[in-house]
């Protein structure tokens, strides 16, 4: 019996590799979601800002027009009208937050409001671009605001500047 006591207690129950190895993985495993995300929004947002169509009120491939485009399949349209009063100026809304929150997560610097920042960008897109997407799993930005919430719960607990600040603060008590 204190055979099985100390295999659990240096295995975990049925696991094939010791706790302190499963503790670190578990540590890193979000890690490559914070690496993906991060670099996505950087260049979602840097592309936006590159693109001069892009921050246009209207012509091809511009924002108005886009806006415009999904404005009656939206399901907040009342947010797009809103968007419409001033198109350059909610494109370059969206491409700087874009990459804010990308750099944030990158860096691990406010991790969890830069991924709460994340989830409102996606959830924002999901209900106004991505909204008539049939059937739903089809329309991307869901899967980005699922994709925010471990960050938003987790933070970035390793490898990042939060964590860093939290052990200076830790050693400095």
């Amino acid at each position: 019996m204190t055979h099985t006591y100390r295999a659990r207690a240096t295995y975990g129950a049925g696991a094939d590799e010791p706790r302190g190895r499963r503790a670190t993985a578990s540590r890193y495993a979000l890690l490559p979601l914070r690496l993906f995300l991060g670099v996505t929004f950087v260049y979602a947002g840097l592309t936006k800002l590159t693109d001069e169509r892009f921050m246009a009120a209207s012509g091809t491939g511009s924002i108005g027009d886009l806006m415009r485009s999904v404005r009656d399949s939206s399901a907040v349209p009342f947010l797009i009208d809103q968007a419409l009063k001033n198109p350059e100026v909610s494109g370059y809304a969206i491409a700087f937050g874009e990459l804010a929150v990308g750099i944030g997560t990158l860096l691990g610097l406010l991790a969890r409001l830069a991924a709460a920042g994340g989830a409102l960008i996606s959830l924002s897109l999901w209900l106004t671009v991505s909204w008539q997407s049939t059937p739903y799993y089809y329309g991307n930005d869901l899967v980005y605001l699922m994709a925010w919430v471990p960050l938003v719960l987790a933070g970035a607990p390793v490898l990042s500047l939060d964590a860093a600040l939290a052990s200076r603060r830790r050693r400095a008590r």
